[in-house]
This record gives C-alpha cells, sequence and structure tokens, in this order.
C-alpha cells in the first residue's frame, strides 16, 4: 500500500487502519517505526513469472532519485544541492511483461558488472538475454555462458566493434554479429534477432516510474532493496488484471 499509494510511514499506518476499522476486523496496527525496523530485515519471495518454460530475459536499468529533508528544503526555499541517486538494475520476462529480477546498487555500477546477479534470480532456464549496446561486454557473454550455454546473447555491438583474433578459425558470437551486421545491417540484424523486444523492459521501467514514482523514500541501503523489491511484487501483481484477454476466430482466448 506504501508503494502504490506513494506514502510516507506514517500515512501507511493511518490507512491501514481505516481499511482495518471499516472492515469490522480486531486487529492492531504497527506503528510506523516498527514497519521501518521491520523492512530493514524483511525477507521477501523471490519474484516468479507465471508462465513456464524457457525465459526470454530482457534486462535494462535506470536512476531513482534519493528523497529525504533536503529535497523538501529545495521545494521550501529553493535551494540547490547535488543529488544522489541509485540504479535500478531490471530484467523482465519477454512473454509475460513481468519483472524476474531486480537489484538495486549505487550509481556508478555499471551495467554489464550486474548482468550475472540478475542471471542467478532466474528460476527457469534462460534461452535468451537480450539488452541494449552498454551490455556489449565480454564478462556479460561470459555470465550467460557459465550459467545458460545455449542460451542466445542478443546484444547490438557498439558501432566501433571489431572482429576478435580468432574470428577467422573460432569466432565468438560477438563476432558472429558483427559478421551478420556486416552482412546484412543493423537494421536487418535487429529484425533476424527480434531485438526490438527490447522496447517491453523500457516499458517496464516507464510503468514502474509512473506507478510507483521515481524516487526513492527509504533512507538504507536494506530499506531501500526491500522498497523496490515490493515494488516488483506489486507491479507484477498489477500486470495480470490489467492484461487484455482477445478472443480469437476459433474460439480460444489469448492475452
Amino acid at each position: 500500500m506504501r508503494a502504490i499509494f506513494r506514502l510516507v510511514l506514517r500515512q501507511t499506518e493511518g490507512l491501514i487502519g481505516s481499511v482495518i476499522t471499516l472492515l469490522g476486523l480486531a486487529l492492531t496496527v504497527p506503528d510506523h517505526s516498527t514497519m521501518c525496523r521491520r523492512s530493514r530485515t524483511l525477507v521477501l519471495p523471490p519474484l516468479r513469472r507465471s508462465e513456464t518454460g524457457p525465459l526470454h530475459l530482457l534486462v535494462d536499468s535506470t536512476g531513482l532519485k534519493l528523497g529525504g529533508a533536503g529535497e523538501w528544503l529545495i521545494e521550501k526555499h529553493g535551494t540547490s544541492r547535488r543529488r544522489s541517486w541509485r540504479k535500478l538494475h531490471i530484467g523482465i520476462d519477454a512473454g509475460s511483461g513481468e519483472i524476474v529480477a531486480i537489484e538495486l546498487t549505487e550509481k556508478d555500477v555499471d551495467d554489464a558488472a550486474r548482468t550475472g546477479a540478475l542471471l542467478d534470480q532466474g528460476g527457469d532456464p534462460i534461452a535468451s538475454l537480450t539488452a541494449d549496446g552498454a551490455y556489449d561486454q565480454d564478462r556479460v557473454y561470459e555470465a550467460v555462458a557459465e550459467r545458460h550455454p545455449d542460451a542466445a546473447v542478443i546484444v547490438p555491438p557498439r558501432s566501433t566493434a571489431t572482429l576478435s583474433a580468432s574470428s577467422g578459425v573460432a569466432p565468438t558470437r560477438r563476432d558472429q554479429h558483427i559478421q551478420e551486421i556486416a552482412e546484412h545491417g543493423r537494421m536487418g540484424r535487429q529484425k533476424s534477432s527480434d531485438y526490438n523486444v527490447r522496447a517491453k523492459v523500457e516499458a517496464a521501467i516507464g510503468r514502474y516510474k509512473r506507478v510507483i514514482g521515481d524516487a526513492l523514500r527509504s533512507r538504507t541501503d536494506e530499506t531501500e532493496a526491500t522498497e523496490v523489491a515490493i515494488a516488483a511484487a506489486a507491479l507484477n501483481k498489477m500486470l495480470g488484471p490489467g492484461r487484455s484477454n482477445v478472443r480469437t476466430t476459433s474460439g480460444s482466448y489469448k492475452q
């Protein structure tokens, strides 16, 4: 409730109390201090998708601002200061659009450095990993190969990319991508590899910021991690009822 309605803990305490009163339940509402303490050690279940089968993972990252007293001073007095922020790394299922991996780091952490951590959160075998050019690094290919040797890596090489020294006898996956771009062009490569499905992870980030917001309300690393994990689980819950079911001419239903 706090994540969806963008409430501070005192407001969350009052809203929960009002809901319990309307339901006629004799339950005690934890005070805001207790909620804050519990969020530091709260263990949430892993994110799981509703579909089965191999996972086509789409990854990206975005920035989340840090709130606090400083933001209030800026609004009241118009003073300026250097804004602080965190980087949110996110992985979604290309089929369902559900968030299946999420991690919060410092702002200067490279996107590619957290690829392995996102892969480790998935419970299903991964068929492919799709990301933008920021992930065009050897460690991304290595992280995928270590965990899912048969998975495809769909990452566009940078415009300055060159073939490796062994491309003539033992081309790497990246060498193959560079050669395909040379033969069919960058747009042709994107179409043949279904790269444009990556737009779904950008849509997921947009949905996170529209619904949850673009700032963190927590103040410590532990509570910030809990906050984004709860937000991801809430967005997954909201995704199902919000997806339309279309009836085909054969009478079957599809999403």
